[in-house]
């Protein structure tokens, strides 16, 4: 008996190893990680009671931290069809296109917001025209506007005399082309250039550019400052240059130079049908050189390109300056179709046909392609210049302003002192 009974045991013994090493072995492959505790534990109650008997040890405190905070990264990741693309810290460049996004968003309707913004309060601008009398400088911008706008008002806006040769007179008028206003301000000099002695005839044309901007400096400092501020600043200045076929002259460099640095300047040659082609393209190519050896800057400048395709159609602009233009309001029949042009003997000069002159150049440059672009220059450029001068030369607390000095050394006048 007690050897069947040595025998039993032994195989009671057996197969309950043989039982404990096929459920370790089962324990072992349906063992699971939990990432929440980060320990090893057993799927089977039973496992772990068969466990505890043999002495075994259930939770082993093996902490794995690097596989635990990839998986919490990964329990944190919202999983979505079509993921945005996501921008680091260094790609402050990336953008996401319409192909990316989950649908209409309606971005592009901002276009239409300002367009209808732009075309209720409408814009301004303001171009200054200077040359001597007689080279068509009215008539030029009555042709650029298809209108009566450079004229001698009877109440016009700024008109004063500063010395006996030099005053200027500016006209506004309102022009609207389907929708669109614009407040038109256009600027005469009248006098200048016209004197034998003709020494600093630039000065009253500085003095009114500088008052433009204090004005707006001005409006800008106030504690209870207009909504929008009144914009009197010139935009462009057109220089009229004759058509002499020779160099620059000496009054033509000394404006230039001066004027260049405060306000955006364009170069035409005035009633340029006085010259041959030949002769015009001599000409130009003179007055080029001129402006380089002087140091004079005209718009546009290859500074202010901001990239690749502004310089490009701005390098096209620059090798026609100046602008060989003819200014006519006059209406002729050619081939059926009434155009601008001036008469002569020799047949009709057209004065939108870039064969016969360049003030279709030109109007593209003023009004279709870089209007805007005058007026950011004028507001980034030139008046924060003057702004940043001003406020320098301003009291400590930056409010006060000094007062303006003049280009020869005098102080501005106020309001009051200018009237008696």
């Amino acid at each position: 008996n007690s050897i069947e009974l040595n025998k039993l045991t032994l195989r009671q013994q057996t197969h309950f190893s043989s039982g404990l090493l096929f459920y370790s072995l089962l324990t072992l492959c349906c063992m699971k990680f939990n990432a929440y505790w980060g320990y090893f534990t057993y799927p089977f109650p039973f496992c772990e009671y068969t466990a505890q008997e043999q002495g075994l040890d259930l939770e082993p405190p093996v902490r794995m931290e690097e596989e635990m905070e990839e998986r919490e990264v990964e329990e944190r990741v919202v999983e979505i069809e079509h993921p945005l693309p996501c921008l680091s810290e260094s790609d402050t460049q990336g953008i996401i296109k319409g192909r990316d996004l989950f649908g209409y968003v309606g971005i592009e309707a901002v276009l239409d917001q300002m367009r209808r913004k732009t075309m209720k309060a409408g814009f301004e601008f303001n171009i200054m025209v200077v040359g001597q009398s007689g080279l068509g400088k009215s008539t030029l911008v009555n042709t650029l506007f298809k209108s009566k706008v450079s004229r001698k008002s009877c109440t016009p806006n700024y008109e004063e005399k500063i010395s006996k040769t030099v005053h200027l007179q500016s006209v506004s008028h309102v022009i609207e082309e389907k929708g669109v206003k614009m407040k038109l301000t256009v600027i005469d000099t009248p006098g200048f250039g016209d004197q034998i002695n003709n020494e600093n005839c630039w000065e009253p044309i500085v003095k009114y550019v500088n008052e433009q901007y204090e004005k707006y400096l001005k409006e800008e400092l106030n504690v209870n400052r207009k909504r929008r501020i009144p914009d009197t600043r010139v935009h462009c200045c057109v220089y009229f240059l004759p058509a002499t076929g020779h160099w620059l002259r000496p009054i033509d460099v000394e404006f230039m130079r001066r004027l260049g640095k405060i306000v955006s300047i364009v170069p035409v040659i005035a009633k340029a049908d006085t010259l041959t082609l030949e002769e015009r393209l001599e000409f130009k190519q003179r007055i080029r050189q001129d402006l380089q050896a002087n140091g004079i800057r005209v718009y546009p400048q290859k500074e202010y390109d901001e990239d690749a395709e502004d310089r490009i159609l701005n390098d096209k602009i620059r090798e026609n300056i100046p602008f060989a233009v003819v200014g006519t309001d006059k209406e002729h029949q050619v081939n059926g179709n009434k155009v601008l042009g001036r008469k002569t003997k020799w047949g009709i000069i057209e004065v939108e046909n870039v064969a016969h002159c360049e003030f279709a150049h030109l109007r593209d440059l003023l009004i279709r392609s870089h209007l805007q672009d005058l007026k950011d220059v004028t507001h980034n450029i030139h008046y924060e210049a003057y702004r940043v001068k001003r406020l320098n030369e301003s009291n400590a607390n930056g409010l006060a302003l000094s007062p303006l000095i003049l280009e020869n050394g005098t102080l501005e006048k106020s309001d009051a002192e200018s009237h008696h």
